[in-house]
């Protein structure tokens, strides 16, 4: 029987595009399938630490290795989607001096380089420590831009051949018997080109095997065809903060808690986190008290932490995995080490494998098992070579480095974009047309925001994602409308007015957990600028379909209202 796909791989996330890359690059011919833009679960929700493995050093020294390597490789094949900020774990007076020693034991017993800095040193190297910091151990601890580096994933794995479909929901997977075959997905109402079915069609795809890599929501996949996959999604809330308070991964040297990490990433600084079990990963609210709590801890840390602006808070959700009857009880207890589900072996089902747990860090070498293990089972013997290959925008660091200069070191502007693009730099800065900033906090310019409008079409989350325009202090209150702008003449009206509201809408979510202080000023002033402007909140009024603004043009006056645009009645 003939199928639409060989390997049909489920879920947009990290570990999804590695596979695809994976796959393709072997010279398998791959579908991917996801339910909202890419990075849309746990992936885009996560505080953009690249793990040195020093977290897991003392209770889970397996996790620890793989990240160890793993930080060492997309260093390699990544350079330009990460920033080697050095990571430090700090200790303060009230900390055990025991756990000080089992955490500097781990590290070398895993490979991890490590050396112990008195408290002096640590200030120097962080003058925004607390005074009262007795000592710390640094370890190479990076941010990594997650979004960036799937869509790079994603980016080369259609290279290769794949297909990438974003805005398509599975809602049941094809069995037949013991045979797992497909899925039929439903395509939603994204407005970017991906989805290239009709919104709310359904569409069944065919495959020789199928992969479920969609993370917390294993399971939820799994139950379609009465498989029973255990995850344990576990809640972690993260904030925003305005500027980067620090330059260097801060953590906690003490045993599990909450609220023990500042990640510096691009132009702010991320503060996490929670370790909370839920039963469901689309349905749990963080609460406000998690938020103030995080940056009350973290100031016995960074005391400028007190002074500074919250932006925004989100939650993303830890796709746990632990094999049936351990029975740990605390979340923060479950190994952080990845799983291979055979289901054939597993549960008698053919056609389907699962790939649960694991992080971030170690998404590449997630990929590589489960695609080895899809090779082994369609009788493919091309090995993997994504831990050599780099990805799109890392081929040559020296290309970054030239673009740099071309562009000109001294300009901010132009040094972000080359650091953001790499060695893709030329290709899409060296343009005749004008080049003006539209995202200002962020740096990001008019030829970024059409490079990522003709990867993904009119989805301005998706431009997003890749540029990182809109993320910045304001929110997208200044560069929404401007991004939205960019997609005329090329998307109609009401395409381009949907695609602006969804990405204010995306934006407003995770401001509206932080509104107190300046912040709620902030968020005062973008309402002020699109609700009323921009009239987003559709006053009938204010709204363009009823008024006649070309009498602004013609000088006549309107009879009912004296000079200004006439209402069409």
């Amino acid at each position: 029987m003939g199928r639409d796909t060989e390997v049909l791989v489920l879920g947009g996330g990290s570990t999804g595009c590695g596979i695809a890359r994976d796959l393709a690059m072997r010279g398998l011919e791959v579908t991917l399938v996801e339910r909202g833009t890419l990075t849309d679960g746990t992936t885009g929700r996560m505080h953009g630490l690249l793990h040195s493995g020093g977290r897991y050093a003392v209770s889970d020294r397996a996790s620890a290795r793989e990240c160890i390597e793993e930080n060492e490789v997309l260093r390699e094949i990544a350079g330009h989607c990460v920033e080697m900020t050095g990571g430090l774990f700090v200790q303060r007076p009230e900390d055990p001096d025991d756990y000080f020693r089992e955490k500097l034991e781990g590290c070398n017993a895993c490979g991890i380089p490590a050396r112990v800095l008195s408290g002096s040193q640590a200030r120097e190297i962080e003058p925004y420590l607390a005074d009262d910091v007795k000592r710390a151990i640094e370890v190479p601890d990076g941010a990594i831009d997650p979004f960036r580096l799937c869509v790079a994933n994603a980016i080369d794995a259609e290279a290769h051949g794949a297909r990438v479909e974003t805005h398509a929901e599975v809602i049941d997977l094809l069995r037949d018997g013991s045979d797992i075959y497909g899925v039929e997905v439903r395509h939603g109402s994204g407005p970017g080109k991906r989805a290239s079915e009709p919104t709310g069609t359904t569409e069944e795809i065919t495959a020789e095997y199928v992969v479920n890599a969609t993370g917390a929501w294993a399971g939820q996949i799994g139950s379609m065809a009465d498989l029973e996959i255990e995850v344990r999604p576990s809640k972690g809330v993260m904030t925003i903060m305005n500027v980067r308070q620090v330059d260097t991964v801060i953590n906690r040297c003490r045993p599990k808690g909450d609220a023990d990490i500042v990640v510096p990433h691009e132009t702010t600084a991320i503060l996490g986190t929670t370790d909370e079990e839920v039963s469901d990963p689309d349905d749990y609210p963080e609460e406000q008290w998690e938020v103030d709590a995080m940056i009350d801890t973290l100031s016995e840390l960074v005391p400028i932490l007190e002074e500074a602006r919250t932006i925004r808070s989100f939650w993303g959700v830890r796709p746990l995995y632990e094999p049936p009857g351990t029975g740990t009880e605390d979340p923060t207890d479950i190994t952080r080490d990845f799983f291979l589900l055979d289901h054939t072996e597993r549960d008698g089902v053919s056609g389907m494998s699962s790939i649960v747990g694991g992080k971030f860090t170690t998404y590449r070498a997630m990929a590589e098992e489960i695609s080895d293990h899809v090779c082994e089972t369609l009788g493919v013997s091309t090995s993997c070579s994504t831990a050599d290959e780099p990805l799109p925008g890392s081929e040559n660091g020296a290309v970054l480095e030239q673009g740099m200069d071309d562009f000109g070191l001294r300009s901010p502007i132009a040094r972000r974009s080359t650091q953001r693009l790499g060695s893709r730099a030329r290709e899409v800065l060296e343009t005749d047309e004008p080049n003006p900033v539209v995202c200002e906090c962020e740096g990001v310019t008019r030829a970024e925001i059409q490079d990522a409008v003709s990867q993904s079409g009119a989805d301005l989350n998706a431009v997003r994602i890749r540029t990182r325009a809109s993320m910045g202090n304001c929110q997208g209150g200044f560069c929404c409308s401007a991004m939205a702008s960019e997609l005329h003449p090329a998307y109609d009206k009401p395409t381009v007015r949907e695609a602006y509201d969804e990405l204010f809408r995306e934006r407003w979510k995770g401001q509206r957990h932080a509104l107190w202080g300046e912040q709620l000023s902030q968020a005062m002033l973008n309402y002020a600028l699109h609700a009323t402007t921009m009239n987003r909140d559709r006053d009938p009024a204010n709204d363009a379909d009823v008024l006649d603004f070309d009498a602004f043009d013609d000088g006549q006056p309107n009879e009912d209202q004296g000079d200004g645009p006439r209402v069409v009645r």
